[in-house]
């Protein structure tokens, strides 16, 4: 199975970028004095347009000969109380985009200022068509509008809201607003506005004498896999179009992100992928150690790994379990239940919780590997094999499930890099790229382990991707375990984890350190860092703005569910009621991972 895409990769982190300058370079020849570039901590190639010539460079970009194909990300920030803006252009809020190209194997961020007297961009749309929702959740969060937009409303928080969460103007702790009252009136007032008007959302009558027929599936569904919904327009079994209804789920995580110290928000990444456990670390201590200019221990990183690999095998469990499941099987998911508590017990003897360990530290992990940890692990991996053959013999070879799923919700490699999809869904269109090979971070250069591909892009390959990344992420943590190096779990760094307890009992400096770095947290230098991840379920990455503050000034996290429900109608629409189901089943989501 072969990509295809031609594909110039690099397989060293110092590589990843290595396209970049000279095309940070061409764009200030091409746009001039349109375009100012700006040096960030991450080295991510950073450029600002006036807006007047933005649509401009985002078309160029798109269409240079090895083109930055994918939008993969899209936020604002609001720049008012910044302090520490040293030769950045003067900007109320900024809007950014983070573009990536498969074949350069490169990203680029491109910036716009804006005043808060007019907020308002022209819309990317026409470009890229995951646009759309992206566009919809800054005007949302920030109240910036995006021109030309087809249908620019509120997408995570009810149409009648008030506000914009992400504005610094807006209150991010519950006790500095007023306490909630719902009366009557109220409750019908909001129920009046959840009422679903076919024609706010675009949808059209297929005859004048013909009237819409619906089904909804959701808000809460077995098959959607969380608070979600889907309002389908039929034509008997057939979907003539779909809507997918986001945010039920929504916490404003990157909010409180805002309020958190740089320590204390570590548990709150574990709620956003929350199969993801402490795969939703690793993005953002990285990140935050890309601030503070820590490195990290060999030990650290291999732990790390074997870590966020365990999690990989336990999320594509469920998935695997729940996707026969969807299609008509009951009995796989209950021994995929089982396996999955042999795996739990692991991390629970590593990290002394399940589901959500939060045990990735700044600098290093929580505490070193607990004796005996070696037998667990060696158990777990002679123990899976075996039974992944069982499940694929007895659920992919069935012949039931190959009818329901081979040739359904089928989209290819274009459509994959137009819409934003990442991580296995896009594997399976047989495009190769994979970070932890394309750009290894945390020690995985030096893993021997292969990425599974297919090139069908349907629901069956989909499934058999994740499969196969199962026999994979076990091949890793066997390396881990013959493997481990000796050293320090954790950096000795001033912004890293707190001190040992025996010296804080010993040293009155180290104890005033500990409880300083308790209390208020430590501050990171003033900067912009990202890092991407490939997680569970797609590339998962944090954008961090520190403002030289014991808090982060603005964190944006990108989720690959997001994208991947985006994409739904495009490939959809025009199949039957029971496709749906079966689509849903292979796009492996978790609706915290969407609506953050």
């Amino acid at each position: 199975m072969t990509t295809p895409l031609n594909h110039e990769r690099s397989q060293s982190p110092s590589g990843a970028h290595r396209h970049d300058h000279d095309v940070v370079v061409e764009l200030k020849q091409r746009f001039g004095d349109a375009v100012t570039i700006q040096a960030t901590i991450d080295e991510l190639p950073t450029v600002w347009v006036d807006r007047a010539r933005l649509i401009e460079v985002l078309m160029h970009l798109r269409t240079l000969p090895k083109p930055f194909v994918m939008l993969y990300d899209l936020s604002a920030v609001d720049e008012r109380l910044r302090q520490n803006r040293k030769n950045l252009p003067d900007a109320d809020f900024t809007v950014f985009y983070h573009l990536l190209s498969i074949e350069r194997n490169s990203d680029i961020r491109i910036k716009v200022a804006l005043t808060e007297s007019d907020l308002s961009v022209p819309t990317a749309t026409q470009i890229w068509p995951n646009a759309n929702w992206y566009e919809r959740e800054v005007y949302d969060m920030f109240g910036v509008k995006f021109e030309g937009h087809p249908l620019l409303r509120r997408i995570l928080l009810p149409k009648y809201w008030e506000g914009h969460p992400l504005r610094k103007e807006y209150s991010a702790r519950a006790t500095e607003f007023d306490p909630y009252r719902l009366n009557q009136a109220k409750l019908d007032f909001e129920q009046e506005n959840l009422r679903f008007v076919p024609e706010d959302w675009g949808m059209k009558r297929s005859g004048r004498d013909e009237d819409f027929m619906f089904l909804n599936l959701g808000p809460n569904h077995p098959s959607a896999h969380g608070a979600f919904r889907i309002v389908m327009q039929l034509d008997g079994e057939e979907i003539l179009d779909c809507i997918p209804d986001i945010g039920y789920h929504h916490r404003g995580a990157e909010k409180m992100a805002e309020r958190q110290t740089w320590h204390s928000f570590i548990p709150y990444t574990d709620r956003i992928d929350y199969l993801g456990g402490v795969m939703n670390n690793l993005p953002y201590v990285m990140a935050v150690e890309k601030l503070a200019g820590i490195t990290v221990p060999d030990r650290a990183q291999t732990i790390r790994v074997m870590m966020s690999e365990l999690f990989r095998i336990n999320s594509h469990l469920l998935f695997f379990g729940t996707f026969v499941q969807d299609i008509g099987g009951m009995t796989p998911i209950f021994y995929m239940f089982s396996d999955r508590q042999k795996c739990y017990d692991i991390i629970e003897a590593i990290t002394g919780f399940r589901m959500h360990p939060a045990w990735f530290r700044i600098g290093g992990v929580a505490h070193d590997l607990p004796n005996g940890w070696q037998k667990l692990v060696k158990d777990f991996i002679d123990w899976m094999p075996k039974r992944i053959d069982e499940y694929v013999k007895a659920a992919m070879m069935n012949r039931v499930m190959i009818a329901r799923t081979r040739g359904i919700a089928k989209y290819d490699a274009r459509q994959a890099l137009a819409w934003g999809v990442t991580g296995p869904s896009l594997r399976a269109t047989g495009v190769d790229f994979d970070l932890r090979k394309a750009r290894p971070y945390s020690g995985y250069e030096n893993f021997d382990f292969d990425v599974p591909l297919a090139d069908g892009g349907d629901a069956y390959d989909r499934c058999m991707v994740r499969v196969e990344e199962i026999r994979q992420s076990l091949r890793i943590v066997k390396q881990c375990l013959e493997n481990m190096p000796s050293g320090p779990y954790k950096a000795d760094h001033p912004l890293s984890v707190p001190p040992p307890k025996d010296k804080t009992l010993q040293d009155i400096e180290t104890l005033i350190h500990h409880f300083t770095q308790v209390s208020w947290g430590p501050v990171m230098p003033a900067g912009e860092s990202s890092v991407m991840v490939e997680a569970t379920k797609g590339i998962n990455s944090y954008y961090l703005t520190s403002d030289k503050s014991t808090m982060s000034y603005r964190t944006r996290i990108r989720t690959p569910s997001y994208a991947h429900l985006q994409q739904m109608p495009s490939v959809i629409n025009g199949s039957m009621i029971a496709d749906m189901i079966a689509y849903l089943a292979s796009i492996d989501f978790v609706m915290a991972d969407v609506d953050r």
